[in-house]
């Protein structure tokens, strides 16, 4: 029998003659007949086909990387992690095919197995407030630099909404959670810390047990603020205060202290305008109608640009006739027109300083750490000599 590539002619018991033969299924006889399986198909094509199994099937897992890229899965999770122990031919290898397979880390999954997930929670009163995002970016900054993500909760000047929230985060399994907000309860943040590291930027009204704080010194700044009016002729200073909540309430004492130690306490005049954003204008209004200062200090950037705002309505040059300070410094205090001068408090710094506490508690510190960092005054051209007469 004379048999070639494809066909086998005569008998002898094989195939009749002119019958075409598969080679594939030859070789499978020849392999049977040898004791063994059919031969694997190259590593390469395994791979393609892992590759565009994995694809139509479910979410990819470092197994399915080990198993399509011909390696063990511990080497997989070292060379994802960026660890030592990989040649960076065989990194590169396990990288490609944790791409071609779409492959996303799952960081909850993984904190399971680790102790962390590398999220850090940050809940803020108001994100319309320009000083809660600018914490926030300090919060951010430092995380990122500590391989940590920040998820950002919204109380929306809701305190219900600001304590479902924090549960929200900490049932992520956040390793901590930075508070930019006075609103809630201490003993709500106590319980809260039994379940993850807090810390809270700004002033408590009582300090929480287990919680850091880091905060502004408030009462200073009021003072800075009074003096710097009062160095430039101003008698009638009249301050626009926030609500009965500690830091407004700090500001609030402080210019009143400030006053008196200028011999001014008879002309201190103070218009509050709560919670309500809304009523920034019409204490703004309220302010410049009845008290006629000739200077007003703001319990914050908003409620400074509000007056500022009035006066342009009601004609009244600022600061020839009546100049105006802010606090917390932020962006706006640069981009109004005169620019506001404004009290600092360091917003970014605070936020770093804040996830340097939370890394603290991680690394193990117990005790509890209260930050206050001093305020600046930053002089700008909305602020003058004080008219005469």
């Amino acid at each position: 029998m004379v048999r070639c590539s494809r066909w086998t002619l005569g008998g002898g018991g094989g195939p009749a003659a002119g019958v075409r033969v598969n080679p594939r299924q030859t070789e499978l006889e020849r392999s049977r007949r040898r004791g063994r399986g059919p031969r694997r198909p190259p590593r390469a094509a395994r791979h393609n086909v892992l590759v565009t199994e994995r694809r139509r099937t479910r979410r990819p897992t470092i197994v399915d990387i080990a198993a399509a890229a011909g390696v063990s899965k511990s080497l997989v999770s070292l060379a994802l992690r960026g660890d030592e122990g990989v040649s960076d031919a065989t990194r590169a290898r396990i990288l490609g095919v944790a791409d071609e397979l779409g492959y996303r880390s799952n960081t909850l999954a993984r904190g399971l197995v680790q102790g962390r997930t590398m999220l850090l929670g940050v809940l803020l009163t108001d994100l319309a407030n320009p000083y809660h995002t600018e914490v926030v970016a300090g919060v951010e900054e430092a995380a990122d630099a500590e391989g940590f993500t920040a998820l950002l909760a919204h109380g929306r000047n809701d305190r219900r909404r600001l304590e479902q929230q924090l549960d929200a985060l900490l049932q992520l399994s956040v390793d901590g959670v930075v508070v930019i907000s006075s609103w809630l309860d201490p003993r709500v943040l106590t319980e809260a810390a039994r379940r993850a590291p807090v810390v809270m930027v700004g002033r408590p009204a009582e300090h929480p047990t287990g919680v850091d704080t880091v905060a502004n010194d408030d009462a200073a700044g009021a003072t800075a603020a009074v003096e710097h009016l009062a160095g430039l002729g101003h008698r009638r200073i009249a301050h626009i205060a926030g609500s009965r909540r500690p830091a407004a309430r700090a500001r609030r004492e402080g210019y009143l202290a400030a006053m008196r130690r200028a011999g001014l306490a008879a002309e201190a005049a103070v218009h509050t305008i709560g919670d309500d954003t809304g009523r920034r204008a019409a204490a703004a209004a309220e302010l410049l109608e009845a008290a006629a200062p000739t200077a007003v200090f703001a319990v914050n950037d908003l409620a400074a640009l509000a007056v500022l705002d009035r006066a342009h309505v009601l004609g009244v040059p600022v600061p020839d006739r009546l100049s105006v300070v802010g606090y917390d410094n932020t962006g706006l205090a640069e981009t109004v027109r005169p620019r506001l001068t404004s009290v600092d408090q360091p917003r970014a710094t605070m936020g770093r300083l804040a996830v340097t506490l939370l890394l603290e508690r991680l690394g193990g510190r117990t005790a509890d750490r209260r930050e206050v960092l001093p305020p600046t005054l930053i002089p700008r051209a909305s602020t003058g000599v004080a008219p005469a007469g």
